[in-house]
């Protein structure tokens, strides 16, 4: 069962599912899969305090460059228009 049956913001429904989040730290940024409760009518996610507290452990290694565990998925690029 589900902590919240509706979303503390608009009230809508919420259901778990397996959603992707972007972590940054420093000059890195991960990817990271994990399960939140997500409100189907205004998107709102809703994670665990585990989750939450693995969040801030991503973020330090980012920080720290401690990335040897983690996959590489590729190059990212910034590209300033104007």
């Amino acid at each position: 069962m589900l902590p919240f049956k509706q979303c503390p913001v608009c009230g809508g429904e919420m259901v778990e599912k397996e959603v992707e989040k972007l972590l940054r730290g420093g000059n890195h940024t991960a990817v990271v899969r994990v399960k939140a409760e997500v409100c189907l009518h205004c998107g709102e996610r809703l994670y665990s305090k585990e989750t939450i507290s693995r969040f801030e452990q991503i973020r330090t290694k980012l920080s720290r460059q401690e990335v040897a565990e983690f996959q590489p998925l590729g190059q990212s690029f910034q590209v300033v228009v104007g």
